[in-house]
This record gives structure tokens, sequence and C-alpha cells, in this order.
């Protein structure tokens, strides 16, 4: 599986953002899907993810951020609204395959994409 994420960019604080991440596989709709970032000097964070007709979202953003997918078009969304400094991050989209962990998890997943940056200016 391969995945490709793209949609980071520089914003102020309190914009909006939409992150995608295309997949490859034929089994896409099969897959959990998750997203985590990185900040500077901190270690890698769930965000959000979304299995079946499940959702997860990390404290941090819930409220704020919502996780959506296609599966027609083998893509996931994070779209990301009322953008704080401390969201700057690199984002990584992720792809679960196995169901067998919790989805909050680096560990759970089995592909990661290149990431794509978010910079939030105050």
């Amino acid at each position: 599986v391969q995945l490709q994420a793209s949609g980071g960019g520089l914003v102020q604080a309190g914009g909006s953002l939409r992150l995608s991440c295309a997949a490859s596989g034929r089994t896409f709709r099969d897959y959990g899907m998750g997203w985590f970032r990185q900040a500077p000097g901190k270690e890698r964070e769930f965000v959000a993810a979304i299995s079946g007709g499940s959702t997860a979202y990390a404290d941090s953003v819930k409220g704020r951020f919502t996780i959506s997918r296609d599966n027609a078009k083998n893509t996931v969304f994070l779209q990301m609204n009322v953008l704080k400094p401390e969201d700057t991050a690199v984002y990584y989209c992720a792809v679960d395959r196995r169901h067998v962990g919790s989805v909050v998890y680096a560990e759970t997943y089995d592909y990661w994409g290149q990431g794509t940056l978010v910079t939030v200016s105050s």
C-alpha cells in the first residue's frame, strides 16, 4: 500500500486547511485510516482515525478537526478548522489493515505516508 499526503501549508491562527491522503490498493474500503502528527522535538501523536462507520479524535482536536473518507477515490481527508499555533507539525496518514490494536497507537498501523507540513502562525 502506498500513501500520498497533500494539502499542508502555512495558515494563520483561526484558519482552516484540508489534508488529503490518497491510497493505493483495491481494498481501501476495508482499511482503517489514521492521521498522526509530529511537531519539532516531540513524539508522533494521534490526531484522528476512521474505520468503518466509526471515528475517533484526540482531545486536543475534538470539535475542530473532522476525518472523512471517499472510498470511491481511495482517499481520506482531514478537515482542520480553527487552527492554533500548537497544531504546527508534520501530519502523516496511515493504514490499519489488521484491525487488531487501538487506533490511537502508531504501532497499530501498517503503512505510512510521507507526511505533509502544516504551519500555523500566530
